[in-house]
């Protein structure tokens, strides 16, 4: 998919730490279409590319006039964040996208939505459709204090009472994803976007409720942060007897492909799925949240964007 390179045309602050860029095509032209949970990726200054998911709040996704993205600054807010916080009106950026790898799915059973922190973007397009459609659903926004929650005036605003806030601060603890699973319809679909934690709380829940794996629908919004303790493993090819030495504080796909080998992945936060290898041998450290726990204790396959090992070498079937 080719880039486009698009205009700031606004930025704002939405929260503590959370701002949205508005991007449009220089000459006011329709941009590319997209769905509910859709991203697009930009390119930042060093060659690399970020995913922001894409915000909708009356309905225009078939022929949106302009993107609008919400960015949290991140500690230490050096990279991408930092440099998306800074834009201003008028700066250009080159965009590709969208593409959708958390789409709703094509039912009419209830939706539950679970948000976490700046993983609230993608479902304010969620629940934009979902009342345009008139199907069902509670939307759930959890959020340190006050301060950190971002699009609420809006979201309260166009959803009522189906909105419900949990603000850590006041109700003295995160929010109880498993009562909420536990009250949900049985047919619900369960989507949840936010931090790891939050994602494994509700799969567990979920899983342990009953849910059907494909009622469960998730998004992390984060990349797996380097552990104290890490230290460098060896990786062997299965197909060419190549061993490759991963450092503490990279990752096999960047190893692996700064050498020139040709790899399948994309999202590189351990939620698509995409880069799941076999393991032949040796122990992962599974670091993602796309694994069943059966399936992590197997050590038969891994998310080589974000896992690592705790034996000294893996010998993955690449």
């Amino acid at each position: 998919m080719p880039a486009m390179t698009l205009k700031v045309r606004l930025t704002v602050a939405e929260a503590d730490l959370i701002r949205s860029v508005v991007l449009e095509a220089p000459d006011g032209s329709i941009l590319p279409p997209f769905t509910p949970g859709a991203h697009v990726e930009v390119t930042i200054p060093d060659g690399t590319t970020r995913h922001y998911s894409l915000i909708d709040t009356d309905g225009s996704t078939a022929a949106p006039k302009a993107y609008r993205l919400g960015i949290r600054l991140e500690d230490p807010g050096t990279g991408g964040s930092r440099f998306m916080h800074d834009l201003k009106e008028g700066d250009t950026v080159e965009v590709t996208g969208p593409k959708n790898e958390f789409p709703l799915a094509d039912s009419d059973a209830p939706s539950l939505l679970i948000a976490g922190g700046i993983g609230v973007t993608p479902m304010i397009s969620m629940a934009t459709a979902l009342a345009g459609d008139g199907r069902a659903f509670t939307f759930h926004y959890a959020m340190r204090n006050a301060g950190a929650g971002a699009f609420v005036d809006a979201l309260t605003g166009a959803h009522g009472d189906r909105v419900v806030l949990h603000r850590d601060d006041e109700a003295g603890g995160p929010l109880d994803v498993a009562a909420l699973i536990d009250a949900a319809d049985p047919a619900t679909h369960i989507y949840v976007c936010g931090p790891k934690p939050m994602i494994e709380a509700v799969k567990t829940a979920a899983e342990h409720r009953g849910f059907a794996p494909d009622q469960i629908h998730f998004e992390l919004f984060e990349s797996a942060a380097e552990q104290d303790g890490d230290t460098a493993f060896e990786v062997e090819l299965a197909s060419s007897g190549k061993v490759y030495t991963i450092p503490a504080g990279r990752t096999i796909i960047e190893v692996l492909e700064e050498a020139g080998e040709d790899l399948v992945y994309d999202c590189q936060r351990g939620d698509c799925g995409i880069c799941q290898t076999d393991v032949l041998d040796g122990i992962p450290d599974h670091r993602d949240v796309v694994l069943t726990d059966a399936e992590r204790a197997s050590n038969a396959v891994m998310q080589i964007c974000v896992s690592r090992a705790k034996s000294p070498r893996l010998k993955l079937d690449l």
